[in-house]
């Protein structure tokens, strides 16, 4: 049985990395609750690695109230000491109060919007943009889009999400296909867009 072919980055050897490039990475989501996830754990990845954040997701799961935006939008001065004093999450004090502050103005953007996802997926005109890089080495770190969606977060009142941070939530989330084209998911996701 030959070996899928894949994008380079998920190491072999991590079954857990693996499965989040083999199932999760690249595909459209439009579930708020699921996108509140990936806003908290790229904020929490800026200046670390993501299989750091990704080895610790269950533990920011039940840290953040399995990522209910309601819920964490009302978090209190007691539950930023107990977080703080969180070893199984990244226990940076000012990405903590970012979560809860983002966790607020994402409740602001669904009073505007209906749902946080209609608000996202409009910087994309509904569509995820399909990148056709052959090598990682010709990924940027973000696009024209990516900077300015940042900047209206940030006039917004959110918090930590600069254009990088803001381009791998859009990867993560299916906004763009950055699989390489060698990759068995490149197509995959490529076709099921058109569905």
């Amino acid at each position: 049985m030959t070996a899928l072919a894949r994008c380079p980055w998920p190491p072999l050897d991590d079954p857990l990395y693996v499965a989040y490039h083999d199932t999760e990475w690249g595909v459209p989501l439009h579930d708020d609750r699921k996108l509140f996830e990936f806003l908290v754990l790229e904020a929490f990845q800026a200046g670390l690695s993501w299989r750091c954040v990704l080895h610790k997701r269950e533990n920011f799961r039940a840290a953040f109230a399995r990522f209910d935006f309601n819920k964490v939008a009302r978090f209190t001065a007691r539950d930023l000491k107990r977080l703080s004093a969180d070893a199984g999450i990244v226990r940076n004090r000012a990405k903590i109060k970012a979560t809860v502050n983002n966790a607020q103005r994402f409740l602001e953007v669904r009073d505007e919007f209906g749902t946080f996802a209609k608000y996202m997926w409009r910087w994309v005109d509904g569509q995820p943009i399909v990148n056709r890089f052959r090598s990682m080495k010709e990924v940027p770190p973000y696009d024209d889009v990516a900077l300015r969606w940042s900047k209206d977060l940030k006039q917004r009142g959110f918090q930590f999400m600069g254009p990088t941070v803001v381009y791998a939530h859009m990867q993560a989330v299916g906004m763009v296909n950055d699989h390489t084209v060698d990759c068995f998911r490149h197509r995959e996701l490529r076709l099921a867009a058109r569905r």
